[in-house]
């Protein structure tokens, strides 16, 4: 009989491994990464094109151009889109990105004939139509005035901006007049510059046969439109980090942001990190949620993230507390960086950490969709495949005396910006 009194047996992840995609190209070059499961009845494409921030002339660019992309096209109007793809029950994303310009299309298999058409013509001949535009500034000011009342969104703005640089493409912040200055003209430059076919890449996950593959070359193969090289990065800004604190009189909570500049997946000690991250604040279990949350009670979340992105990258704690709580916890979260510095992790710390993240990896191999995704990570950012099986030994085998090191080496309270914002 079944003994409700004694937890299951808990058994370690044993094999973590990443299909390998096939790789065709289209009669025009575009590489398509396929993950074909002959057991699935969906398709997922998604293109993919070197079109974020990096490449913009102008502020905002990007991100107007990705969101146009749905509203109109040569033939169909916006609403006809968003019918017709709901008729046939798919679904057509455009997720925010910076580095890239990502738009995927869901389908189920029978039906893929009747949306990839729809598809590829909303990447080859988008409008760009003027009333869409204006309701696309008119809904992203109404939005940005809503996000500047919460102190969390100004402490994560101001954070960025002191580590990357106000003019950096990752550190420049949203204003109305940026809205204003967008021109339809500004979308049609950036469109017709960077979504080309020499600038494209396809993911095609799921039952992805013989009749799929050719309907992905009719639609996407034949265009041989040319494009430049992705723009080099400006440099980040160097300037001295300090503490920095933004009065808002009217807030309730004062919000917390402590961050620093760090580097891309490619940098040989970033699984480290985010290893040390999770310990630090990457998971519910973590040290500043435990003693901070939990223990002092000066907060419901905190939590650190190490954001990569294709260039570079930083890491940053973040946290909303009451005002009369702030230094303490500021104090608490420079204490919490110390001791990872000064002592080494415990091994029954480590086994929780690594479970917890093998767990995570096993759950980003659940179906062609997630499969599809960490395929994409690894090809956009440039890495080799080996680089997974690399961060599953890391989680594996590193040591606490490795963990202090990068500590020592990362987690110095000089090398971080403090940003404060409340009353």
């Amino acid at each position: 009989m079944l003994n409700r009194k004694s937890p299951p047996a808990i058994f370690q992840v044993q094999n973590l491994l990443l299909p390998r995609p096939e790789l065709v190209h289209l009669d025009n070059g575009i590489p398509v990464y396929i993950l074909d499961f002959p057991g699935q009845e969906i398709v997922k494409i998604e293109a993919v094109f070197r079109a974020g921030r990096p490449e913009e002339s102008k502020r905002l660019a990007s991100r107007a151009t990705a969101k146009l992309l749905r509203e109109g096209t040569r033939t169909r109007s916006a609403a006809e889109i968003a019918e017709h793809v709901d008729y046939f029950g798919g679904s057509l994303n455009v997720p925010t990105n910076l580095d890239s310009s990502n738009v995927i299309l869901f389908s189920l298999k029978k039906y893929i004939h009747e949306l990839l058409p729809v598809f590829a013509e909303v990447l080859q001949e988008p409008s760009f139509p003027e009333t869409e535009l204006e309701t696309f500034r008119r809904t992203s000011l109404q939005e940005l005035q809503v996000d500047l009342e919460k102190v969390e969104v100004q402490a994560y703005r101001k954070v960025t901006e002191l580590i990357f640089g106000e003019n950096h493409p990752y550190g420049y912040n949203s204003v109305a007049e940026d809205y204003a200055a967008l021109t339809r003209d500004d979308l049609v430059q950036h469109f017709n510059t960077w979504y080309t076919p020499s600038n494209c890449m396809l993911f095609a996950s799921g039952r992805i046969d013989a009749p799929v593959r050719e309907l992905l070359n009719r639609y996407f193969g034949q265009n041989t439109t040319k494009g430049p090289t992705p723009l080099p990065l400006p440099v980040a800004a160097t300037s001295k980090p300090h503490k920095e604190f933004i009065h808002q009189p009217e807030s309730l909570q004062s919000a917390i942001k402590v961050g620093r500049r760090l580097f891309g997946r490619d940098h040989p000690d970033f699984n480290g990190i985010f290893v040390l991250n999770t310990i630090l604040g990457g998971y519910f279990g973590s040290r500043l949620m435990t003693n901070i949350r939990e223990k002092k009670g000066y907060t419901y979340n905190i939590y650190s993230t190490a954001d990569a992105m294709l260039h570079d990258g930083c890491l940053y704690i973040a946290t909303e507390v009451s005002k009369d709580k702030s230094a303490a916890t500021l104090r608490a979260i420079l204490a919490e960086m110390k001791k990872l510095r000064e002592k080494p992790v415990l091994e029954d710390e480590m086994d929780m950490v690594r479970n917890y993240l093998l767990g995570m990896l096993l759950n980003g191999l659940d179906g062609p969709m997630n499969i599809a995704d960490v395929v994409r990570s690894l090809v956009v950012e440039g890495l080799p495949w080996e680089s997974y099986e690399a961060l599953v030994q890391t989680i594996r085998h590193i040591t606490p005396a490795e963990l202090q090191e990068l500590a020592q080496r990362y987690l110095r309270p000089e090398d971080f910006w403090i940003v404060t914002v409340g009353a």
